[in-house]
């Protein structure tokens, strides 16, 4: 019993590690765009905010997957989303200067309620 519940708990680290680099990434890709001096394809391809934030998601799927290893994806899957809706939503209003306002708070709260009663 001791070793399942130590697994869950590795697991579910596993997870908010994914989300907060699914974060990471998002932010990385806003950056790269805001980064950029033309909105060419190539420049894209090139910055190096885009491929900080391609390293990112490739570690992101590694870590995820492994989560899923003794987690079931239909309860994973909704609380990385969470998650990641909530540190993208915080972080780029801190960082990027984006809205959060009063709207985006109860959108973001409906999402959680939301995730939290279909994972049950």
């Amino acid at each position: 019993m001791n070793n399942i519940n130590s697994i869950n708990w590795i697991s579910w680290s596993l997870v908010l590690i994914a989300a907060i680099n699914s974060g990471i990434g998002n932010l990385l890709l806003k950056k790269s765009r805001l980064e950029a001096p033309d909105p060419s394809l190539l420049t894209l391809l090139l910055s190096p905010w885009f491929m900080a934030a391609i390293i990112v998601y490739g570690i992101n799927l590694i870590v995820f997957a492994k989560a899923l290893d003794s987690l079931p994806v239909s309860t994973a899957y909704p609380v990385f989303a969470a998650i990641g809706f909530s540190l993208v939503a915080l972080i780029g209003n801190l960082l990027l200067g984006e809205r959060f306002g009063l709207n985006q708070m109860i959108g973001l709260g409906l999402i959680v309620t939301g995730i939290i009663v279909m994972s049950r």
